[in-house]
């Protein structure tokens, strides 16, 4: 039933902001040096004639979204600047009217499949992955988040219920529990309805990361931030690590978790993750691991919170029972968890928890954390290694999502002068104090962006208006 709040998209503009890493980041078998932020600004239109300009942004993480051994970086990140030109005419154009999530949803199960089989149909490399399609499709879902709660006035939190949305959730999410229903059950309520101003925050030790001085090869950047896992324990007063692991060597993965378990012991970091980056096939290998950690270092072993992400991402084509991993500490889906359906499908598996992330559009995540908390799984929202506006719906949802211990931030470590402009406005979202961020910043309509506050000169790269009606 159509309400008077729906909305259009009429006009979209999209730019790309190339930002250089200072340290190099490990993704899997490959090294990052740089990345380039889409930004989007989507127009909508109201019933009543009224329109509004929103926002998003997200990392185009080439190696994360699409690891290949065949094609080359270029390749891949051209495939994906195309594929986000073929989005900007589609999403441009959308056929409905209504809230976000409802013309999201819509977008990404309807048109966004249809989209991506003839993209793929009309190139000759490798198939662009649907985690790829979905972190460019996120920038265009985020900013029409955005427009929509600037053109009702009011913070897009706010309109996660009844009063904007025409559906409940029963029209989204099936359950797969006989004791679960979404019926007459709006995101609302699932959502922390008293949001924290400030969230523990995590710090990604890298695999290439130097742990002491003793490790640094003299090539590190002089350029008055950290470099070692010391120093940035020490400047931010670091509470929460996340261990980038190999997942194909298992001593290393091992020894890896024992220096910085030491190093967390000896400075007083309480809480350890280990991420393995979707690289192990047998889950006896992770097993074995933590059987070790357990027997040979229990301090440390004690100091573990939650696994994420061994396995292949790609969960319907590598359908693994890891029910024993889940048995000895949480195990959190991370690239597998592409929408509400995988997390059912991990579920099913033995897979306890879900690491949201907004780079699979606000749509997405909304709708798993609303499937995800029905069935008592506990949530944490991870990094993109998000900089600029990237950060803040990033943060908003992590705030929103009442996650087990915080959310990871490490954008400050990699890239944190290109975020300067954003800083002056939101000084705590871009720097760690006392292993916290500050949210206290934000306000206003939309994601409480402050956007005429931020001063960035920008060039679009392309700009799509609307060509075809809407359908009655």
């Amino acid at each position: 039933m159509p309400k008077a709040t729906d909305a259009h998209v009429v006009e979209v503009d999209s730019f790309l902001i190339p930002v250089e890493m200072r340290m190099p980041l490990k993704f899997g078998s490959e090294s990052v040096q740089a990345v380039n932020c889409l930004r989007v600004s989507v127009k909508i239109e109201g019933a009543d004639g009224r329109t509004a300009v929103g926002w998003g942004e997200t990392p185009l993480s080439v190696t994360w979204a699409w690891p290949s051994s065949t094609l080359s970086y270029s390749t891949r990140f051209e495939a994906m600047i195309a594929f986000c030109g073929r989005l900007s005419e589609q999403w441009a154009n959308q056929s409905a009217a209504g809230h976000p999530i409802e013309t999201g949803y819509q977008f990404q199960t309807k048109t966004l499949p249809k989209i991506l089989e003839q993209f793929n149909r009309e190139s000759s490399t490798e198939p662009l992955p649907h985690l790829a399609a979905l972190i460019a499709t996120s920038a265009f879902d985020i900013a029409t988040h955005d427009a929509y709660g600037i053109l009702h006035q009011t913070d897009i939190y706010d309109t996660y219920n009844e009063k904007f949305l025409s559906q409940d959730l029963s029209e989204f999410l099936t359950p797969q529990d006989a004791s679960v229903t979404f019926d007459g059950k709006f995101p609302n309520d699932y959502l922390v309805q008293e949001p924290a101003k400030q969230m523990p925050v995590w710090h990604l030790v890298g695999g290439l990361d130097p742990l002491e001085r003793s490790d640094c090869s003299g090539d590190e950047p002089d350029d008055g931030y950290p470099v070692t896992l010391r120093h940035w324990i020490e400047e931010d007063g670091l509470d929460c690590l996340k261990i980038k692991l190999r997942g194909t060597d298992e001593s290393w993965d091992f020894e890896r978790v024992v220096a910085v378990g030491d190093l967390s012991l000896e400075l007083g970091v309480s809480h350890l993750s280990a991420d393995f980056n979707c690289t192990v096939t047998d889950p006896e290998y992770v097993n074995r691991i933590l059987d070790k950690l357990r027997a040979e270092r229990p301090e440390i072993s004690d100091l573990l919170l939650y696994v994420e992400q061994p396995f292949p991402y790609d969960l319907r084509a590598n359908q693994i029972d890891v029910h024993s991993v889940s048995q000895r500490l949480p195990l959190f889906l991370d690239e597998s968890a592409h929408d509400w359906e995988y997390v059912a499908l991990g579920r099913s598996l033995g897979w306890t928890g879900v690491a949201l992330k907004t780079c699979k559009t606000q749509t997405g995540a909304i709708l798993s954390l609303c499937w995800a908390k029905a069935h008592g799984m506990p949530l944490m929202v991870q990094d993109l290694t998000n900089p600029m506006l990237a950060q803040i719906p990033h943060v908003r949802l992590a705030a929103h999502a009442g996650t087990i211990q915080g959310v990871e931030s490490n954008g400050m470590q990699f890239y944190p002068d290109a975020s300067t402009p954003e800083a002056k406005v939101h000084p705590g979202l871009y720097k760690r104090r006392e292993g916290q961020l500050d949210l206290s910043s934000l306000s206003g309509n939309g994601f409480g962006y402050r956007l005429n506050e931020i001063t960035r000169d920008l060039s679009p790269v392309s700009r799509v208006k609307r060509s075809r009606p809407i359908d009655p």
